[in-house]
């Protein structure tokens, strides 16, 4: 979940390096470095905190340089300290890498290496790559490239590498396997990267290196290679991404940002999918597996976090409309059980970033059994769209702030889009189809009428920044959007919240309730209005505080609870993708008023490539 970047080229890499560290701290911001080669030998710099420390301590240094690697850590093996932060070298001082992912067997490699007399600075796992390529360019007539093969012939793990050598100055060399690398291409310069960000707005060449392909990066010239030394192809692509969605704007956050522009986001994922006419929605990214989808007879949807969360609300929608069985995995369990896998099952893995570890070994392990899958994710060329080979794409741009916002809504619009697909197929009416797809079209105008609506939300954050726990409850498709909720306010606030299914709240969490609990129910106008209206009851009578997220023309809803969120109708199974952004900016605003740092929240980082 670490940040890298690489530049070669005619300018000077150490302002190149920090901003492109800036523009990837949402990856990690417990200690930053770079390492630049100047004079033929290797100068590192690295500070634990953010990247403003490190820039800070640079500030006024003479380190010009065409050349170098940098690094924000989130923190795996070892604390974060200056000793642990990247990037780590060798004992001679010729060599610097940085490193993302985890080295399983770091530890028979350190006793082998302590063996041959190398000396230790750090506790990270890291550090044993830097020293496996120093011994074995110990072996006679043995090139770099050949002692960097060779070490990782022998590491074990995930891991995304950028390496620098004092004797080789004129490129680097970098390798990703279970780990996101990108390279961007430019005139007479090239970078690396975690993710295309830092090169944004300084090119418009993206290259997606396939596993264990070694990249060596010249100024002018690229060269790829896989692990038995066979020269590859490049292929190179169009960037899409531009500046201005990968900057803040006018507002004071990320994620406020991603907040508000969810009514394009949704309509972005919609956008050229909807046939009306026909009562049906066009899918080209599933072409290649339509069979096998509209054949499916049970579906399971794997994913980790809100990704997870929009899987199961994704469940109540193919359900209830396309009558097949659907299964939603944990990511991170499925993968190390036995699983049943069926010939007629049909896989659909979730990921924002498209490079979740636990997601993409899930989604291996699916492949090997032969199953059917396909991707919905949001980073073009990611790890999981190449993996997957069939998939959709929510389109809803740069996500930057680390809790999952608009990602969240537009994975929601892509299922209702896959609902639609097979639905048409497994028996539902044109006409049908026709009132489903005009309701989906109306939801970036509801959207934007939430958002238009929220000093009430405002002011109820003030009222309740100094809670020390909240309950989230909804029923059918809306005990999804009570997890999400309540995940929102854990990410960002710190305050403990659960979210659980309304009825469930008997069998345990209403011992919590009292009168400095605050509850907050998601209660549409639905089939199951009245229940949830019997649950609010029940909280009221032992004096719980009720805020909910209710129909803006709910007139009787005002008389039993304390604080209502309006939001418009919808069809009962779009209903998390509206009663979501309430939610979302009650978690906001609460988590500004306790001056939390929202972007970048404790513990965390955006895209999850270690397990």
């Amino acid at each position: 979940m670490c940040g890298i970047v690489g530049y070669i080229g005619n300018k000077n890499a150490v302002p190149v390096l920090l901003e492109g560290l800036k523009r990837l701290e949402y990856r990690g911001y417990d200690s930053a470095g770079f390492a630049v080669l100047k004079d033929g030998a290797i100068l590192v710099r690295k500070k634990p905190g953010k990247v403003a420390t490190l820039e800070k301590l640079v500030a006024g240094e003479d380190l010009k340089s065409n050349l170098g690697i940098a690094h924000t850590r989130w923190a795996t093996h070892g604390e974060p300290n200056e000793i642990n932060a990247h990037p780590h070298t060798d004992c001679s001082g010729r060599i610097a890498l940085v490193h993302n992912g985890i080295i399983e067997n770091h530890n028979v490699l350190k006793d082998y290496l302590k063996n041959k007399k190398h000396i230790f600075r750090s506790e990270t796992d890291t550090e044993v790559v830097a020293h496996l390529i120093e011994e074995f360019l110990k072996k006679e007539n043995r090139d770099f490239l050949e002692a960097f093969i060779e070490t990782l012939k022998v590491i074990k793990g995930s891991y995304a590498l950028a390496v620098i050598d004092a004797q080789n100055p004129e490129v680097i060399y970098a390798v990703r396997y279970s780990s996101p690398l990108v390279i961007g291409q430019g005139a007479s310069e090239n970078f690396i990267a975690s993710d295309a960000s830092p090169f944004v707005g300084r090119t418009k060449k993206i290259i997606y290196p396939e596993e264990n392909q070694i990249i060596v990066v010249g100024r002018d010239k690229l060269r790829i290679f896989d692990i038995n030394r066979q020269e590859k192809d490049i292929l190179v692509k169009d960037l899409e991404t531009n500046l201005e969605s990968i900057q803040k704007g006018d507002f004071p956050h990320f994620m406020l940002k991603e907040i508000y522009e969810q009514p394009d986001t949704i309509l972005d994922t919609m956008r050229g999918r909807l046939l009306v006419e026909e009562g049906k929605v066009k899918l080209g990214g599933l072409e290649n597996i339509k069979d096998k989808i509209f054949n499916a007879q049970r579906i399971i949807i794997i994913a980790c976090g809100t990704s997870w969360h929009s899987a199961l609300a994704g469940k109540y929608m193919i359900e209830e409309l396309a009558r097949v069985p659907v299964e939603v995995e944990y990511a991170s369990e499925f993968r190390y059980r036995n699983p049943i896998i069926l010939p007629t099952d049909v896989f659909v893995f979730i990921s924002q970033s498209g490079e979740t570890a636990d997601t993409l070994a899930a989604l291996k392990e699916a492949k090997k059994r032969n199953a059917a899958v396909l991707g919905i994710v949001n980073v073009v060329g990611s790890t999981i769209a190449r993996e997957a080979g069939a998939g959709i794409y929510i389109h809803a741009g740069p996500e930057i702030g680390v809790a999952s916002t608009k990602a969240f809504t537009s994975q929601l619009v892509a299922l209702a889009l896959f609902t639609i697909f097979l639905a048409r197929e497994k028996g539902l009416s044109k006409e049908t189809g026709q009132k489903i797809i005009e309701e989906l079209a109306t939801l970036p105008v509801k959207a934007r009428r939430i958002l238009n609506n929220s000093e009430p939300i405002k002011k109820l954050a003030s009222l309740f920044k100094e809670s020390c726990n909240f309950l989230y409850l909804g029923r059918g498709a809306n005990f999804p959007t009570a997890l999400e909720g309540a995940l929102k306010l854990k990410e960002i606030s710190y305050i403990h919240a659960e979210g659980y299914p309304a009825a469930e709240m008997k069998h345990g969490p209403i011992a919590l309730v009292d009168e400095k609990m605050p509850v907050v129910f998601i209660v549409p106008k639905d089939g199951i209005y009245e229940k949830v209206l019997s649950n609010i009851q029940e909280v009221k009578a032992r004096r719980g505080i009720v805020i909910a997220v209710a129909n803006e023309d709910d007139e009787d809803i005002k008389k039993i609870v304390d604080f209502v969120l309006p939001v418009p109708r919808t069809l009962s199974f779009f209903g998390p993708i509206l009663n979501i952004i309430p939610l979302q900016l009650l978690a906001y605003y609460i988590a500004s008023e306790r001056g939390c740092q929202i972007d970048q929240p404790r513990n965390l980082a955006k895209s999850v490539t270690v397990e």
